[in-house]
């Protein structure tokens, strides 16, 4: 099968299962409530399982991503890269994006990596 990357709107029991193994510190069931235009939940699928996942928060051409997570044990694959290469290209209005840093080591290695650069408490990416 090939990975895909979705814009959840409804989340079913299966999601809802991998998304506690994604962020294992949080209840995925609060989210579905929060969800509309300007607050969005991307994730990778393989094999009818969720895989990574980010939150996204638009506003007008500004946009930040949240949680951004792969599950270890398919990290170092591409997953990270293909959902954050997806989600930026799905968002083309947006210019300019932004991550908190939350002092997630493999996070400081990675989002350079895909362009963005350090700034202050976070990295920023500016479409060219």
């Amino acid at each position: 099968m090939k990975l895909t990357i979705l814009r959840l709107q409804c989340l079913s029991t299966q999601d809802l299962l991998d998304l506690r193994k994604i962020w294992p510190d949080s209840d995925p069931t609060e989210l579905e409530t929060r969800l509309d235009e300007q607050h969005r939940l991307y994730a990778a699928k393989f094999n009818d399982r969720l895989l990574a996942a980010v939150n996204v928060t638009l506003k007008e051409t500004r946009g930040e991503l949240a949680d951004f997570m792969v599950r270890e044990v398919t990290r170092r694959r591409g997953v990270g890269s293909y959902l954050l290469e997806e989600v930026l290209a799905q968002n083309a209005a947006v210019t300019c994006w932004w991550m908190a840093n939350n002092g997630n080591e493999a996070l400081s290695a990675f989002m350079p990596e895909q362009g963005f650069i350090a700034l202050g408490d976070g990295w920023v990416w500016q479409r060219p």
